[in-house]
């Protein structure tokens, strides 16, 4: 896929992975669009258009914004929301507003793209999370939609390999970024009996996030997969997430929860 004149389309170029993603690709040639809420910073991406993955028909009319620049090569989906609650207490708003951001604003994505991708092929890469295979504590729903978006991706691989279209799901463990300190926590409040427990839990998953990989290795992960003649449909970065994934697939249910709980308390 390496080439002059390709253009990517990232959904969340304006901080985080997103934005590492967005270097590294203007570092190889790439156009590079960003569709957020907010712009990129210091000029680094060709376009910018405000959207928010969360409103129906906003990533559609964006992606349809893009290709009348100029062609699309690859879609990378970034947006991305965490929620730390009790799933008693969790407010109906929060978990649908997660789903939106995390798992149906890739599904809008993915459906506005494709039909410019078909002609010429092209990549869609989404970011998910280790979570989706080794659950969160006090983060079920972040940890339901990371796993929704890998079943997402092995899916449509399959649908659109026939058109030239790869579709890959990249999984980190934790980030260093500031996705850490955006993280929607409920108060002490809001959860009650849980509150002790939750605060263990959120403190440990910050302390794994910022002592975690740079988004650059992410990006890099991302990188790969768009260059490969074949890429993998999923791709686990970092050598211990990649040992705790295959571990978790191998060991009984009971056993991965039980280190879970321990690891995250």
């Amino acid at each position: 896929m390496r080439a002059l004149n390709q253009r990517v389309v990232i959904v969340g170029a304006s901080s985080g992975i997103g934005l590492a993603t967005a270097k590294l690709f203007v570092e190889n040639n790439y156009d590079v669009v960003n569709i957020a809420r907010t712009e990129a910073p210091d000029g680094i991406v060709d376009l910018d258009i405000l959207a928010d993955a969360s409103i129906e028909g906003s990533l559609t009319a964006a992606i349809d914004h893009a290709a009348s620049e100029g062609k699309i090569d690859v879609l990378v989906y970034c947006a991305g929301y965490s929620l730390a609650s009790p799933i008693e207490h969790c407010e109906n708003h929060d978990y649908r507003y997660l789903f939106e951001v995390n798992f149906f604003g890739a599904v809008e994505a993915m459906k506005a793209v494709i039909p410019y991708m078909k002609e010429v092929g092209g990549r869609i890469v989404l970011v998910s999370s280790l979570a989706g295979t080794i659950p969160l504590m006090f983060d079920s729903i972040y940890s339901a939609s990371k796993a929704a978006v890998d079943k997402l991706a092995e899916s449509t691989d399959l649908e659109l390999k026939p058109y030239g279209i790869r579709v890959c799901s990249v999984r980190p463990g934790g980030v260093a970024t500031n996705f850490t300190f955006k993280r929607n926590v409920y108060s002490d409040e809001q959860i009650g009996e849980y509150a002790d427990r939750q605060h263990k839990a959120v403190a440990n998953l910050a302390h794994i996030e910022q002592d975690g990989m740079e988004p650059e290795k992410v990006a890099k992960a991302i990188w790969s997969v768009v260059d490969a003649k074949n890429p993998p449909v999923k791709k686990v970065v970092g050598a211990k997430n990649i040992a705790a994934d295959a571990a978790a697939k191998v060991l009984p249910s009971g056993i991965v929860s039980f280190i879970n709980s321990t690891r995250q308390e």
